[in-house]
């Protein structure tokens, strides 16, 4: 039994110290989910159960590992990110700081992807390409640029710094700064120039469409008259 006791308690050290150190490594990465998400209250539970903060591990590790030549392991340790989290981030993807998937369930992001700081993305996110040609086929994402829930932005392709990506937007062409995207395919409404809030208030994002139906019913109203 004290042989028992023995092991389990060796155990539990072990496991203490392997989250003590991520803690201490990934310190930013935890700080950005207290910044971006209002539910995150507790330190240890983000540090324990948020998939999103562990795919960015996973990643950060993979990625490390990459660019020091080693073989074979990168590309694993990826697909055990993905096993347990959900999120597929290939290793060779260049991510920068404050990076947040919120939930992050089937976000997927190719190998040649580029992601600038302060960005955020919602689950289902697909930034992948578009062909099966080699080199640069993944788009290339702004800093503090907002991606909607299912949103696919393929190909190489830029989207500017403060843009916003709505939800379910297929995104095929560059997006300028300070835009926000929706619709399939997806189509710009620049917002006078300004920086997105990144309050994330999805509710009152500009649809164009709907805005040209509106602008078209007027022009009805004002013939008939």
């Amino acid at each position: 039994m004290s042989v028992f006791l023995g092991v389990l308690f060796a155990a539990f050290a072990a496991v203490a110290i392997f989250w003590a150190a991520v803690a201490v490594l990934f310190r930013k990465e935890i700080e950005t989910v207290f910044s971006r998400d209002p539910a995150a209250v507790n330190f240890l539970e983000v540090l324990l159960t948020y998939s999103g903060l562990h795919a960015i591990i996973f990643y950060r590790v993979s990625h490390a590992l990459l660019g020091s030549g080693v073989p074979f392991f990168p590309r694993w340790i990826s697909q055990l990110g993905r096993f347990f989290t959900g999120i597929e981030i290939h290793p060779g993807a260049a991510i920068g700081e404050n990076f947040f998937i919120d939930h992050g369930m089937g976000v997927v992001i190719g190998e040649t992807a580029i992601i600038g700081n302060g960005v955020l993305l919602y689950q289902g996110v697909t930034l992948g390409g578009t062909g099966l040609q080699k080199g640069k086929r993944h788009p290339t994402i702004g800093n503090n640029v907002v991606i909607g829930t299912g949103a696919k932005v393929l190909g190489n392709i830029n989207i500017g710094d403060n843009s916003y990506i709505g939800a379910n937007a297929v995104v095929i062409k560059d997006v300028p700064p300070n835009s926000t995207v929706v619709g399939v395919p997806g189509r710009v409404t620049k917002q006078d120039g300004k920086k997105i809030d990144v309050s994330l208030d999805h509710i009152h994002v500009l649809d164009p469409l709907l805005q040209e139906i509106d602008e078209l019913k007027k022009r009805i109203e004002r013939l008939e008259k």
